[in-house]
């Protein structure tokens, strides 16, 4: 049975859209009327909360997010704090300023980047070891800075900062923190700082060990209790299960493995990601497992990753079968789920009309809040 307190979140393709993955033709380019149809299906449609991502294809994140702050007045932007990329004490200001002129509408994304490459591409060159470090400080610094009238006095390995800002966060303390990572460096930061550790597509079974593994790792920080759990999803949903597969071997027909839809180096990026990103590591290791069918559980589905690099684990079902899945998450420890389905606002009416009434009297009014 579901648990309450359920969120659902949903993602702005800012990097283009498709109705295949696997046909040049398929592919919906970037424009503001798309963004806003997917936008406008979110704000009216449920979900808490809308991932905008910034990987090297997409359209800034934050003016997005600033956008749509003004442009909506339910859903609450997932934008990147992305390490090493800005002041922390300007990245206090700014999700400060959003905050406020979004009454409490905004979640931050920890993020230090799939790969060293695209960081080195973009001016940036700390290895992820280091962006991560610097991660761990910057949240430090914004944390200290939005609860303090008095100059901070911070000194650390890799920031110095003795400043005091305004405004502070509409939320009290702080907007809530989002993380999503593979790798033990990321488990410590996300266990000391997130109130969301979000896990990208897995066997249930195998992501209550991971839950169960993260709250012995919060207990360190006195956090056992105070974070919480998410899935990042595709979702494929159909009236009927022999329809949501159709569509499923539909979505990728002719797509060339690994030559990857969000990624401007296509499958020149792998090495790179193997090297560098253990999520995607784990994602790949699931494709290989899967066989023929490329299904780990009977609704779970790799087929997304040999042409997406990120969440590529898709939900396929009809509406009962979806619904049935998460709550298999939510059992697992799961409470938020940050999703996302092709054409992304055709998939998130599916999904609000058809699945979302499925967890009906369990749903949050709120964003997860900060412990």
């Amino acid at each position: 049975m579901a648990r309450d307190g359920i969120t659902f979140g949903w993602f702005l393709p800012s990097s283009g859209d498709a109705v295949n993955l696997g046909d040049p033709k398929g592919r919906i380019p970037t424009t503001r009327a798309m963004l806003d149809e997917v936008v406008d299906a979110v704000d009216n449609g449920g979900f808490k909360y809308l991932l905008i991502p910034v990987n090297t294809t997409c359209w800034e994140a934050t003016v997005l997010a600033s956008y749509y702050i003004a442009r909506t007045r339910n859903v609450a932007p997932l934008l990147a704090l992305r390490a090493g990329y800005v002041n922390p004490a300007l990245a206090a200001r700014m999700f400060a300023t959003l905050d406020q002129m979004a009454e409490g509408r905004l979640c931050i994304n920890l993020i230090a980047g799939i790969n060293d490459d695209e960081a080195v591409a973009d001016g940036i060159g700390d290895v992820k070891a280091v962006r991560y470090e610097k991660m761990d400080e910057e949240v430090e610094i914004m944390k200290r800075l939005w609860s303090s009238t008095e100059p901070i006095g911070y000194v650390g390995k890799h920031y110095r900062v003795n400043q005091v800002v305004e405004p502070k966060p509409f939320q009290k303390p702080h907007p809530p923190f989002f993380l999503g990572g593979g790798s033990a460096q990321a488990a410590e930061i996300s266990a000391k700082h997130s109130t969301v550790h979000l896990f990208w597509g897995d066997k249930p079974d195998v992501i209550a060990g991971k839950v169960r593994d993260m709250k012995a790792l919060a207990a360190k920080y006195g956090r056992a209790d105070a974070l919480n759990f998410g899935m990042r999803l595709q979702i494929i949903c159909r009236d009927t299960e022999a329809e949501a597969w159709d569509e499923a071997h539909r979505l990728i027909a002719g797509a060339k493995r690994f030559d990857f839809v969000n990624m401007r180096t296509g499958a020149a990026a792998v090495e790179g990601i193997r090297r560098t990103s253990d999520a995607n590591r784990r994602v790949w290791e699931l494709l290989e497992q899967s066989g023929d069918d490329m299904k780990i559980h009977p609704h779970l589905w790799t087929g997304i990753s040999t042409v997406r690099i990120g969440a590529g684990i898709a939900v396929v079902g009809n509406p009962q079968q979806v619904a049935a899945t998460l709550q298999e998450f939510v059992d697992a420890g799961c409470s938020t789920f940050c999703l996302s389905g092709y054409p992304h606002a055709e998939a998130a009416r599916t999904f609000s009309t058809k699945v979302m009434p499925l967890f009906e009297g369990h749903i949050a009014d709120r964003l997860p809040a900060v412990a």
